[in-house]
């Protein structure tokens, strides 16, 4: 079975370079123009320059060349996937869809597999997920995520299909758990950036980190998922990747509201929707977050970054 990347942003394109060194992959980009510069410069120039394509990296923009039985890796940012999977719904009915994002849905609080199964029924759903930046995968740097699928034995093909040399899969059944892993640590890398931004130490961000990780299990666990699933890559590992680093878009965007300066609204941050969705899921559900609501409070521009210092160390003592 072949391997098609969709969606040719930094994430996917990587992907497709490290993929496309075991066997050949397309890389399926939507807009034309952008398609046609790839092929000639044999790299990405626009999201990921400076990592050229192997030999059997295929690029196209017309989505009938990708095969119909092909194992398709969604690359496509959380809140476009839903209406990218309905667009297609047709063409990907029979296949084995890997999402590759990681997010919440904002209209609906689903994360990625459950708007898979809620979209197209009757493909095989599973999530990539973990602690990885796209550089690093380009360039063959070691990495280790996480594959979840409900169904373990086609976890099992699909985890010799995708691992690599450098890219190592770890397989879960914890569907639920390997997206609020995935989604949440944005939201705290957000947190800790702005704790930067605002010179607060490092000492608050690992009191960040900490409490956040909390948080991620207080969710995760009442919506049925496990805790080591938490402890694992999807959700440990990438809380400790994307709040250290600024190669992280979530932790920039971070530092620019500690810094107090404006923030390029073109790239995109999962984890500002994923605030928003989850704030309204806890509330919902009864839960406290106060690290989420926080995060929201300040994109929403309720608090400054001294009130959310303020509100944060006057909650109440108790037990960690």
């Amino acid at each position: 079975m072949t391997v098609a990347v969709l969606g040719a942003g930094a994430f996917g394109t990587a992907l497709a370079i490290s993929l496309a060194r075991k066997a050949p992959v397309s890389l399926w980009c939507r807009n034309t123009d952008h398609a046609e510069e790839m092929r000639a410069a044999r790299e990405n120039c626009r999201r990921l320059p400076d990592a050229p394509f192997p030999e059997d990296l295929t690029v196209t923009s017309n989505i009938a060349e990708i095969g119909e039985d092909a194992t398709l890796l969604l690359a496509v940012p959380m809140q476009q996937m839903r209406g990218f999977l309905q667009e297609h719904r047709a063409r990907f009915r029979s296949s084995r869809l890997v999402a590759c994002c990681k997010g919440i849905e904002l209209e609906t609080g689903l994360g990625p597999v459950s708007v898979l199964r809620n979209t197209v029924p009757g493909a095989t759903a599973a999530l990539l997920t973990g602690p990885s930046f796209a550089a690093d995968i380009a360039r063959g740097l070691p990495t280790a995520l996480t594959l979840a699928c409900a169904d373990d034995s086609k976890g099992e093909d699909l985890q010799r299909q995708l691992s690599t040399d450098t890219l190592r899969l770890y397989r879960t059944t914890d569907l639920i758990g390997a997206e609020i892993g995935g989604a949440l640590k944005n939201v705290i890398a957000i947190a800790c950036g702005a704790v930067i931004g605002a010179k607060l130490g490092d000492s608050a961000r690992a009191a960040l980190m900490t409490r956040g990780y909390a948080e991620m299990q207080r969710l995760a666990l009442a919506r049925g998922a496990r805790a080591e699933t938490l402890a694992g890559l999807s959700g440990f590992g990438d809380l400790a990747l994307t709040c250290t680093s600024e190669q992280s878009r979530n932790f920039r965007l971070g530092l620019s509201l500690g810094q107090g300066i404006p923030f390029d609204p073109s790239v995109t941050v999962e984890g500002a929707a994923t605030a928003r969705a989850t704030a309204m899921t806890a509330s919902a559900m009864g839960l406290e977050m106060p690290i989420t609501q926080t995060v929201t409070n300040l994109l929403d521009h309720r608090l400054t970054i001294a009130d959310a210092v303020d509100q944060l160390l006057k909650r109440p003592l108790k037990e960690e």
